[in-house]
């Protein structure tokens, strides 16, 4: 979603003259766009601003040029005062639903003054409706943004909070921005949403459409040839969802489905409002609908009143589903969610050898994932050039890394691969012959 926002803050700026640059050294403005979800990713924003600091103090007395700083996203919506307060040479503070008012916040920015702006109102008007088009190709693979905030509010996420309650696109407006992107060469799109699988959309004759009904008509694009879609929530994995899964082609089998925990005690404390049997029953049916399906998930361990018994059933339940990738971290209370006011914190140390546990075991179904794939040969998307010489880079339809030898001229096309080596993160192989494009 972050990806998605700043491309979407270089559309709104270029018509100001401003355009990307890889580096901030000598950039005329630099945005942080950030996380909230954990208290790590929020600490970074504060070291960087302390970097960015002697950068613009270093270009306005050596080079006699000002620089704008400016920090988005959910840390500025959850701790714009705070922002302002420990970093004054912060120019402009701007939340995720207000970032399409940039150019007028940047206007009223004044070197002479510290007019510090701050903008994380949760506005009437719809920012996707006042977005610009593409400034530019997003390249061969491209997010594209559906749905918005979450209406669940587990007891350890603040992003109900930072982006608000549940919001869906109007179908016109997606259909819309998919077919530029198409148009401007991407091949494989990945529908984003705090809760994707909640979207429901409303159609021009008034109807409402689901996630399902939304891909099945996304995949009549011409040139469309792969469709993802993250993150998912399990109360909105839904009949018609599934057989979408069975159904379209251009749905990849890959699918990132989070369910935080494996104890039923662990998840009635998170609010999750589903069991672990639920969370099964659910995997059992997306593998009857498409057996060849890859999962990922979402795990959080040190929960506040998390046993050694909650924590084994964690390690039972990942051996059961097994995961060809997933993410895990140590629980990290953030400020106003009811997780953090809990009496029964679990000690860090403990947190930390239960994170080591999962992750070896975690680490050890994605290597075996990748082994398994030895000798395949799969479809893969080129998407740039790697990092070796001659060396390029892709992802096979279940979201494996792969780096095989090319050439440029393939970026962009879906190339027939056969699997030669399988490390930990990503594969290597070997294009076999030219297949289908996205030119």
């Amino acid at each position: 979603m972050n990806v998605y926002d700043s491309d979407r803050m270089t559309d709104v700026l270029a018509p100001l003259g401003y355009q990307p640059t890889d580096m901030p050294d000598g950039a005329d403005m630099v945005i942080l766009n950030t996380c909230h979800i954990r208290e790590k990713a929020s600490e970074k924003v504060f070291s960087e601003l302390g970097r960015l600091r002697m950068m613009k103090e270093k270009a306005r007395d050596q080079q006699g040029r000002t620089v704008t700083i400016a920090v988005a996203g959910c840390v500025a919506q959850a701790e714009g005062e705070e922002i302002t307060r420990r970093a004054p040479w912060v120019d402009i503070v701007v939340g995720p639903q207000t970032y399409h008012r940039l150019p007028e916040l940047v206007a009223k920015v004044d070197p002479g003054v510290r007019n510090r702006i701050i903008d994380t109102e949760f506005p009437e008007e719809v920012k996707f409706d006042l977005l610009p088009g593409e400034h530019a190709p997003r390249g061969p693979a491209a997010f594209l943004s559906v749905q918005e905030g979450c209406d669940k509010f587990c007891a350890f996420c603040v992003v109900p909070y930072t982006r608000g309650a549940e919001f869906s696109r109007s179908v016109s407006n997606v259909m819309t921005e998919a077919r530029r992107l198409v148009a401007l060469g991407t091949s494989e799109l990945t529908l984003l949403g705090q809760n994707v699988n909640a979207y429901h959309g409303t159609a021009d004759d008034g109807s409402t459409w689901s996630l399902a009904r939304l891909i099945r008509e996304m995949a009549e694009i011409d040139g469309l040839e792969r469709l993802r879609y993250t993150t998912s929530h399990p109360l909105d994995m839904e009949d018609d969802l599934i057989n979408a899964h069975r159904d379209v082609p251009q749905l990849m089998p890959y699918l990132h489905l989070p369910v935080q925990s494996g104890s039923n005690n662990v998840l009635e404390t998170m609010n999750r409002r589903h069991t672990k049997d639920v969370y099964l029953d659910i995997i059992d049916r997306l593998r009857d609908a498409r057996p060849d399906l890859a999962l990922s998930g979402d795990f959080i361990v040190g929960f506040p009143g998390e046993s050694d018994r909650d924590f084994a059933d964690t390690l039972a339940l990942v051996d059961k589903v097994g995961y060809a990738s997933a993410y895990s971290f140590k629980y990290s209370p953030r400020p106003g969610t009811p997780a953090s006011t809990e009496d029964v914190q679990v000690p860090e140390d403990v947190k930390a050898d239960r994170l080591e546990a999962l992750q070896q075991l975690l680490n050890a179904q994605q290597f075996a994932f990748n082994k398994k794939t030895e000798g395949q040969v799969m479809d893969v998307l080129v998407e740039r050039k790697g990092g070796r010489d001659g060396q390029m880079a892709g992802r096979s339809p279940y979201m494996q890394a792969v780096n095989f030898q090319g050439s440029e001229d393939m970026i962009g096309k879906i190339l027939p691969c056969k699997i030669t080596d399988a490390m930990q993160k990503s594969v290597s192989g070997e294009i076999q012959t030219l297949k289908k494009g996205a030119a």
